[in-house]
Order: structure tokens, then sequence, then C-alpha cells
């Protein structure tokens, strides 16, 4: 059994398979910290210096607890229930920019794959021969 376990890790694909998700993980922190540090806050600053982050609705204040906080930590630090929609935003955008990254690196790896030559058409069978002696036959008439 451990030799069978050798056997199967030590496969390319579950090798390759590994890496990609080490890589993908680093890289999806890239994209989280280029949306949150570089691309929200001059959005925000156009949208009229909004901080997506404290986009929340305060559950408690519904159910007759503290209404109002001013940020999202403020709510969070005293307990109070909230629907985070601003962060669902952020990671929505993330995830936007992840997949179009990778569209963008499939699109790049299939342009420099080489393209394998399409198999030789077959040789026309008996019956297309004839049929294409009939249909120039008919066509000088």
């Amino acid at each position: 059994m451990l030799k069978e376990f050798k056997e199967f890790a030590m496969k390319g694909n579950v090798l390759d398979m590994a890496i990609g998700i080490v890589i993908g993980a680093a890289f999806a922190k890239i994209v989280s910290s280029f949306v949150a540090d570089l691309l929200m806050p001059p959005l925000g600053m156009l949208m009229g210096k909004v901080d997506f982050t404290n986009w929340f609705v305060n559950l408690s204040g519904l159910a007759g607890g503290p209404s109002d906080f001013a940020t999202l930590k403020a709510a969070k630090d005293a307990g109070a229930v909230t629907l985070n929609y601003g962060v669902f935003l952020n990671t929505v955008i993330d995830f936007t920019i992840v997949a179009f990254a990778i569209f963008l690196l499939v699109k790049q790896v299939n342009r420099l794959k080489r393209n394998e030559p399409a198999p030789p058409p077959a040789p026309p069978t008996h019956q297309e021969v004839l049929l294409t002696e009939i249909r120039d036959l008919l066509a000088r008439r």
C-alpha cells in the first residue's frame, strides 16, 4: 500500500497540481492586496470617498440593539450582527480579476502551443468517386 501511495504521489500530474495550488494561493493574495490596497481606494474616492469595507447593514439594530456604528470594525467589536455587503463586493471584484487573469494566461498558453497538423483527408470511397463522376456528367448537360 505504501508503494502504491508513493507511485501515486510521484506522478507528474499530482506534483503539477500541488505546485498549481501553491502558486494559486500566492497569486490570490497578490490579487486581494491589489484590489484592497490599490484598486478600491481610488474607486471609493471617485464615488465620493466611500470605503467599501464599511458598507454593511446592522441587523442588531433591527432587533432592538444599537443601530449606528461608524465602521464595520466598531460594529464587530460591539458584537453586532452585520450583513457585510461591502466586503462581499470586494471579494467579487477579487474573483473577477483572478478569473480574468487566468483567462488571459490560458489564452496565451493556448496560443503558444504548437498546432498539430490536420490529419490528411481520407481517400474517397468507391461510391464517392462514382457520385462525383455522375455529378460532373450532369453538369456538362
